[in-house]
């Protein structure tokens, strides 16, 4: 089964050093493509981003230092400070991926706003940098909340081949590593429909292998599933989110308390595995 997109427009179109890089209009809006494959759409980014930021917003035991890897498009940084984010590191291996977003979609980072953020003259400090260097030089107090946000994992690949080094054991551990006390990584882990979810039970088992709690959220958006970890045990972490959620700084507009209640439950498959 394939997935076809209709472009009724091609706004800018580009091989960078890393990948093919699409923008286009769409009856989603303009819409961001990367190696052929749908990364974001003027319509349900808003969803999407939420679905993979406010659960750890919620989760993690406080939220001033934020690591988000990946994420070219800027909204994932950007709601950190909404959220009350003193500094937010936005590390990006893609620089002209990063610069055709803020010149031609409609969201996130505006190209006017780069030469700011890549001075980090502000709570956001952006780096053209591979994440898994950026991990090994992390700085000692560590992040309340790591967020993972790259193209999809590749099932016919290895862990090890190089694009899905982000998605590895050892990667979700470094991330592990570099979390402050009660901290959260959150990733978004693919999809739970039972034709295509070889990832996201991938995802799901690294998880319970690196994290003592282990949060799943399934996002309206195309059954996009997000997955969060904290190294600390947490008895019930959907009653955690609740409790958080009236004190949040940032306001969902994707996600109320019965999302978080209904989302939160992995699905049957991930559940009852062979």
């Amino acid at each position: 089964m394939q997935r076809l997109w209709r472009l009724d427009e091609v706004i800018w179109e580009g091989d960078t050093p890393y990948q093919h890089v699409v923008i286009g209009r769409t009856g989603q809006g303009v819409s961001l493509f990367c190696d052929d494959d749908r990364q974001s759409t003027e319509q349900s980014q808003l969803v999407y981003h939420e679905a993979l930021m406010v659960p750890g917003f919620l989760l993690a035991e406080k939220l001033e230092r934020v690591l988000v890897i990946g994420s070219s498009e800027g909204v994932a940084s950007r709601m950190a400070v909404e959220a009350g984010a003193s500094q937010v590191d936005h590390v990006d291996i893609d620089e002209a991926c990063v610069k055709a977003c803020a010149e031609h979609l409609p969201y996130g980072y505006g190209l006017d706003d780069l030469p700011a953020l890549e001075k980090g003259e502000g709570p956001i400090r952006l780096h053209y940098a591979d994440g898994l260097s950026f991990l090994e030089g992390a700085p000692p107090e560590g992040y309340d909340l790591v967020v993972v946000d790259p193209p999809d994992e590749r099932a016919d690949d290895a862990e090890g081949e190089q694009h899905n080094q982000l998605y590895g054991t050892a990667f979700v551990q470094k991330c592990h590593d570099v979390l402050a006390p009660g901290g959260v990584v959150a990733f978004q882990a693919g999809c739970p429909t039972v034709w295509r979810n070889e990832t996201l039970i991938r995802s799901y088992n690294r998880f319970n292998a690196v994290f003592e709690t282990v949060l799943y959220f399934g996002s309206d958006e195309h059954e996009w599933a997000y997955l969060f970890g904290r190294g600390e045990p947490v008895d019930d972490p959907t009653n955690v989110l609740l409790d958080s959620y009236p004190n949040l700084s940032y306001t969902p507009q994707t996600i109320d308390d019965a999302t978080l209640i209904g989302s939160t439950v992995p699905p049957y498959s991930l559940r009852h595995q062979d």
